[in-house]
């Protein structure tokens, strides 16, 4: 029995849509599991169709069902040969959950990677953290994923680490789909999920597969696009059945098609040409139009944070050691002349020097340089900057006051508080130097009883106070003069 639908996200359109049919047995014998960084090194999505590989990646908030996910896409193309929960009573747990602390706790802890075949293509799987405490860890995976998948709950539907993937994947232009899980739960609603990936989570959400039936009733579902319904039979549904529309949802899915089509239209010109002269689009038109929006990115025009320019145009510096001026420059941004850090925003003008016929070397004029560079900032009044957060907090409304004033004691700037609709909690959102979050998820907890929620994410650079930096300069001295007497 299947207990999941998909529905896909987009830049301009998101759909979504149910699980099992889109997977089928492969040969392979066993899963192979390994930490993703060595895994993976580039995107591929937007290279030539006839590379049949791809970097997916499944994200969502905790206890969503991501692993669980992965362990089914495991089972279902022939990767493992046994399925196993994430807090399975057989002691094995989840493949993906390598580590004994994550099987032991039920959560996933760091990301980890495997693989499968599905048709032709190879692809390469990213589980990641749902945990607010390993954001960083979904962070990292997103910079080589060609697509996402963004697991929700039937029951909970958009929560807040579901934001803050979502913040990230749009971040990263990373193309992806929504899917709802858990339909086979009390109290699941789809359509409420689809409402607040568009309110919420601002996306053109439409479903291209729903289920037939929720709940204790949940036993399939129905491809909107191919207008089919897809059953599941077999001790782990891994028999499926392929026929008609029951008649009693074909209104139903001639509905939810239509909504399909008109969300696919507001943003995709086939098909809207199509929808305005009253046509009714094909599957492949349907398929073509939803991966093109789909797969679409913004391009992104980036800056650069330093700058070298050369205005030499006398004879003082031989030409052939411009280039050696140019790395000694590169050398003075990785190592600031404050504390030792990386510089930023710093444009160098090279207008004239000297040389020596006899001591004058690449390496003589990289120093030079370098050394140039470093005095002139010191005179320059540099400051050394600290990472700021936007930190977004989901609290019970009674916490309100306790939670503000530990945000004040972190030197915190409130942007905005608001209740939610019905009173009951309440959205706090706030800047915070990332240096003063380091314990905060434990404070949060004590402060709200458990039931406080926290989300962050880089926001920018702010100089630290000037007595901060003081201190950080006499401690970075003293770091180099033990240095240099060692």
């Amino acid at each position: 029995m299947a207990s999941a639908s998909v529905f896909r996200i987009v830049p301009k359109l998101t759909t979504a849509a149910a699980a099992s049919p889109l997977l089928h047995r492969a040969t392979c014998r066993s899963a192979y599991i390994r930490p993703f960084p060595s895994l993976l090194q580039s995107r591929h999505f937007a290279s030539d169709d006839s590379v049949k590989r791809r970097n997916i990646g499944i994200s969502a908030h905790i206890d969503s069902g991501k692993t669980t996910l992965t362990e089914r896409i495991l089972f279902y193309t022939g990767r493992i040969k046994a399925i196993h929960d994430v807090r399975g009573k057989d002691g094995v747990g989840a493949k993906m959950d390598s580590m004994d602390l994550e099987r032991e706790k039920g959560i996933t802890i760091q990301s980890a990677a495997t693989f499968c075949k599905w048709k032709d293509a190879h692809i390469n799987i990213i589980d990641t953290p749902g945990h607010v405490d390993f954001t960083i860890e979904v962070e990292r995976a997103l910079r080589v994923l060609d697509g996402g998948i963004l697991v929700l709950c039937g029951v909970s539907g958009v929560q807040s680490q579901s934001l803050t993937v979502d913040r990230q994947m749009k971040r990263y232009n990373v193309p992806r789909l929504a899917f709802i899980n858990k339909l086979d739960r009390q109290g699941s609603n789809p359509w409420k999920v689809i409402g607040d990936l568009r309110n919420q989570l601002k996306l053109n959400a439409s479903a291209v597969q729903i289920p037939m039936g929720l709940e204790d009733k949940h036993e399939g579902v129905i491809d909107l696009i191919l207008n089919k319904a897809y059953t599941f039979d077999g001790e782990k549904g891994e028999k499926i059945a392929v026929g008609d529309v029951p008649e009693s949802m074909k209104e139903l899915v001639e509905t939810k098609r239509l909504e399909l089509v008109e969300r696919l239209a507001d943003v995709d010109e086939e098909i809207g040409e199509l929808f305005l002269m009253e046509e009714t689009p094909t599957a492949e038109q349907l398929k073509a139009a939803i991966r093109r929006q789909t797969t679409e990115e913004e391009v992104k025009e980036l800056g650069k944070p330093n700058e070298f320019k050369n205005k030499c145009i006398g004879t003082n510096i031989p030409p052939e050691y411009y280039p050696s001026c140019e790395k000694g420059m590169n050398d003075a941004m990785v190592e600031g002349a404050l504390v030792g850090c990386e510089v930023e925003r710093v444009r160098v003008v090279l207008e004239d020097g000297a040389s020596h016929a006899v001591d004058s070397s690449d390496m003589a004029f990289r120093i030079c340089m370098a050394n140039a560079i470093r005095d002139s900032m010191k005179r320059a009044q540099p400051s050394v900057l600290e990472p700021v957060m936007t930190v977004e907090i989901e609290i019970p409304a009674e916490f309100q006051g306790a939670v503000t004033a530990s945000l004040s004691r972190r030197m915190g700037l409130i942007e905005n508080s608001e209740m939610n609709d019905d009173g009951s909690g309440l959205k706090v959102v706030a800047q915070v130097p990332l240096a003063n979050m380091f314990g905060y998820s434990t404070e949060l907890r004590s402060l709200t009883q458990g039931k406080g929620e926290f989300s962050m994410e880089y926001f920018k650079h702010i100089p630290v106070p000037r007595n901060t930096q003081e201190e950080l300069m006499a401690k970075y001295k003293m770091e180099r003069e033990a240095k240099e007497a060692a």
